[in-house]
C-alpha cells in the first residue's frame, strides 16, 4: 500500500470488526458546530421497514427498487433457534453520488477508487430481538456494469464488506506534502472500511445485478475496482477561507470542514479526508491518500463547512493535473461562499449528474 496512514489502516482492518462499530449512525463532532450533525441527521438516507413471515418466507422491494427475497425459516435468533412468526426487516439502500456523500458511504477502498452498483445494510427483529440469517436471502439490485471501452460484457462484480473505522494514530502530511507524525488520537474517517469477502455479484444482462445476502447488520457493496492505469499523484485542498479548525481535533464522519471528489459521469465518490497538519493561514485543509489520484481524471469536488452556525461551500470542476517541478502533489484552492441548508442539499444533489 502506499496509502497514508499504512500502518493504522491495516490496525483498523484486522479490528474493525470488532470495535467500535457504528454503521447506522453519524457522529457529531463534539464540542463542534451541531449544526454540521442536524443536517447530516435530516438528510442522510434513512431505512425502510417491511414485514415478512419467518416461517413462509417472503420477499420485499425498496422505494429504490431493491428486491429482497427471503427463504422459508430464513431467520434465528443469537442463540440458534429459530424464528417463527412476522419478523420487521429494516433496508437502507444506497446508489447515487448524494446518498453516499449525505450516508457518509463513499466508494474508495483503502486509496483505490470504486464503481458502485450498489451499497446496503439490512438488519431484522423480532421485538427486541436482533436476528440473525439463518439461510442466504437473494437481492437484485436495479444496477448492472456499464460496457467497458473494450466492448466485452462485465458478468460478475466483486462484493464488499463494510464496517465502521475503529481508533487509530495520526500520520499525515503538511501543506508541502511533507509527512508529520502527531501522537493524538482520533477515528479512521473515511465512513466505513470497505474489504473484499470473496463474493461476487452476477450481472443478469437486464439491467440489473444480483447476490446472496449471507449476513444482517453490516453493509454490503456491489461494486468493481475502477482500476484506472494511468499515473497517479496526491491532490492537497486548501481551504483558502472558512476552514473550521474544529476539524483538526473533531474528525468522526460528519465533520465541520468536508471534501469530496466525483469522477466524471461515473458513480464513484471519494472523500479526502487526511487533514493538511501544521498548515499555515490559507493552506489548511485535506488531502488524499498518497498516489491515488489519476492524472487527468476528470471530475467534480465539492468542499463544505459549517461555521458559527453557518453553512459556506464551493463546487468546482477539475481535471487532476501533473504535478509541478519538485512537488509531489496537484494542489486544488477552493474559496467558500455562503449558502443555506437548501442551497447546500441542492449542490450535493447536482453530483448525481456530474
Amino acid at each position: 500500500m502506499k496509502q497514508l496512514l499504512h500502518s493504522a489502516l491495516i490496525i483498523a482492518a484486522i479490528l474493525g470488526f470488532t470495535a467500535c462499530r457504528k454503521n447506522d449512525t453519524i457522529v457529531a463532532p463534539v464540542a463542534a458546530d451541531q449544526k454540521v450533525k442536524a443536517f447530516f441527521d435530516a438528510n442522510a438516507p434513512k431505512y425502510e421497514s417491511f414485514t415478512i413471515d419467518a416461517s413462509a418466507g417472503g420477499s420485499l422491494v425498496t422505494g429504490k427498487g431493491t428486491k429482497i427475497s427471503f427463504p422459508a425459516n430464513a431467520f434465528k435468533k443469537i442463540n440458534g433457534q429459530p424464528v417463527t412468526g412476522n419478523v420487521t426487516v429494516q433496508v437502507k439502500d444506497i446508489f447515487q453520488a448524494s446518498d453516499m456523500l449525505l450516508g457518509n458511504r463513499p466508494t474508495e477502498a483503502s486509496g483505490e477508487m470504486l464503481i458502485s452498483y450498489g451499497e446496503m445494510t439490512v438488519k431484522a427483529n423480532q421485538g427486541s430481538d436482533e436476528l440473525q440469517l439463518n439461510a442466504p436471502a437473494q437481492v437484485v439490485v436495479p444496477a448492472a456494469p456499464a460496457k467497458p471501452a473494450n466492448g466485452q460484457v462485465v458478468r460478475e462484480i466483486p462484493m464488499w464488506r463494510g464496517d465502521s473505522a475503529v481508533t487509530y494514530t495520526i500520520n499525515g502530511n503538511d501543506h508541502e506534502n511533507i509527512p508529520v507524525t502527531l501522537t493524538q488520537t482520533g477515528y479512521v474517517p473515511r465512513g466505513i472500511n470497505w474489504l473484499q469477502n470473496g463474493n461476487i455479484a452476477i450481472n443478469n444482462n437486464d439491467g440489473t445485478s444480483s447476490f446472496d445476502l449471507d449476513s444482517l447488520g453490516v453493509w454490503r457493496n456491489c461494486d468493481a475496482l475502477m482500476g484506472d492505469p494511468r499515473p497517479k499523484t496526491t491532490v492537497l485542498g486548501y481551504f483558502s477561507n472558512q476552514w473550521n479548525p474544529a476539524t483538526t481535533s473533531n474528525y468522526m464522519g460528519a465533520e465541520p470542514s468536508m471534501l469530496f471528489f466525483k469522477v466524471k459521469q461515473q458513480n464513484t465518490l471519494v472523500k479526502l479526508y487526511n487533514k493538511i497538519i501544521n498548515a499555515p493561514a490559507g493552506k489548511e485543509g485535506l488531502l488524499s491518500y498518497q498516489n491515488s489520484m489519476p492524472i487527468g481524471i476528470e471530475g467534480t469536488f465539492l468542499a463544505i463547512t459549517f461555521k458559527d452556525n453557518k453553512v459556506y461551500a464551493e463546487m468546482q470542476d477539475v481535471t487532476v493535473g501533473t504535478p509541478a517541478s519538485g512537488k509531489t502533489y496537484f494542489p486544488v484552492t477552493f474559496t467558500l461562499n455562503e449558502v443555506s441548508e437548501s442551497q447546500l442539499l441542492a449542490l450535493i444533489q447536482q453530483l448525481n449528474t456530474k
